[in-house]
Formats: C-alpha cells, sequence, structure tokens
C-alpha cells in the first residue's frame, strides 16, 4: 500500500459526510440554492489567492527542481485557472471584481487559509506537502463522484466538469506522487504528522462547503 493510500484510508469517514452532505448533494439534483453556491464561490476565489501563496512557499521549500517548478505553476494555474471558472460565475451574477475580493472572508475560510499558511511557513516541507493534498485529491474525487449524475444547473455542471476533467486528474497525480516519494525518506513520526495534517485540512474541506449552504456569518 502507497503512503498516500493510508492517508485516504484515514479520512474515508470524513470523505463520505462531504458526499452526503446537502452542498454536494445539491449540486447535482438541483436543491442547492443558487446563493449558497454564489456565496461559496466567493468565499473560495478568497482562499485562492492565500492557497496559491501557500504553494508557493511549498515550491521554495521543495528539495528537487521538479517540485519546485510543479507548485509554483500550481500557484500560478490557481490564480489565473480557477479565477477564470470564478469569473464566469461572477459574470452571470453581475458581480465586479472590487464586489468580490473586497468580500470579508467568512469564519471557515479563514480558519482553513490560516492553518495552510502556518504550516507552509512553519512547518516542513513534506508536512506542508500533506496539509495540501486535500484540496487537490477531494476535489477530485467529489468531481468523479457527481459527473456520473450530472446536474440540471449548467454552473453547477461547469463546476463539476473543471473537477472531473482529465487536466485535473494529472494535476491531482502529479502531488500524489510528490507526496509519495516523500514518504520514502520519512520516519514513522514523521508519517503521522503528515497523517494529522492531512485529516485536519480535509474536515476543513467539509467545513468550507458546510459555510457556502449555511452563508456563514461572524456571529459577533
Amino acid at each position: 500500500m502507497n503512503f498516500t493510500d493510508s492517508l485516504w484510508l484515514s479520512i474515508e469517514a470524513i470523505y463520505s459526510k462531504i458526499l452526503a452532505h446537502p452542498f454536494v448533494q445539491g449540486l447535482t439534483d438541483g436543491s442547492l440554492d443558487e446563493s449558497a453556491f454564489r456565496f461559496y464561490a466567493i468565499q473560495d476565489a478568497l482562499y485562492l489567492q492565500d492557497f496559491a501563496r501557500g504553494l508557493a512557499i511549498l515550491g521554495a521549500k521543495a528539495d528537487s527542481d521538479d517540485d519546485f517548478l510543479m507548485f509554483c505553476d500550481h500557484a500560478s494555474n490557481a490564480i489565473l485557472v480557477e479565477r477564470s471558472l470564478h469569473d464566469s460565475f461572477f459574470k452571470a451574477w453581475q458581480l465586479t471584481p472590487e464586489q468580490v475580493y473586497n468580500t470579508p472572508p467568512a469564519p471557515n475560510c479563514l480558519l482553513y487559509t490560516s492553518y495552510l499558511l502556518r504550516v507552509a511557513l512553519g512547518r516542513p516541507y513534506y508536512e506542508a506537502v500533506g496539509a495540501f493534498l486535500p484540496c487537490y485529491w477531494i476535489y477530485w474525487q467529489v468531481g468523479k463522484e457527481l459527473v456520473q449524475k450530472g446536474s440540471v444547473n449548467p454552473l453547477y455542471q461547469q463546476w463539476i466538469d473543471t473537477y472531473a476533467s482529465d487536466e485535473f486528474e494529472a494535476v491531482v497525480k502529479a502531488v500524489l506522487h510528490v507526496m509519495d516519494n516523500l514518504d520514502l525518506g520519512l520516519t514513522q513520526p514523521q508519517k503521522e504528522a503528515v497523517k494529522n495534517h492531512f485529516i485536519i485540512t480535509s474536515k476543513m474541506e467539509y467545513l468550507f462547503w458546510d459555510m457556502g449552504y449555511h452563508q456563514q456569518e461572524w456571529e459577533v
């Protein structure tokens, strides 16, 4: 069993709850209120700004030039490619970039990005890869699951198609390969540290969708 296989086994219960969440279910059956999806898309755009900066830090910490180039490329694409996806949504909703990027981050968005950046800056490279991996892997798995059902909403279908695509699959598999290669030089305590981050950020993936579904606001 590859190290990444064991990581996935550790979050099977979390992933099952993600698939069962009404936000995710609503993407295919059309029951998700578009205002919730709009809230999520805006928060996701804010999230990607910090996620991309975290990937750039991973690139700087990477031991190999190939890892450096890959994470720097992913950092760029997180801004350019996924912004293009978001922009198509924002145009449909007649939202300007200023309206989107001046939106305050919701609590769960800020929680997630703060954790990622803290790990990227303060922890070893292998731990940071483990923390960033769920954002790649869970979205790919969700995309593959939902594309089999399709969606009655064209915006939701566009989102599903993006994460179920062959292009995104190649991106995810490249990061999985990095994680498995790093595992070859890790001690058991180091592997446990990776697993801990992986589980925590997988939980934050659930919280992010829950944030969108409830259109989470600051209570104070």
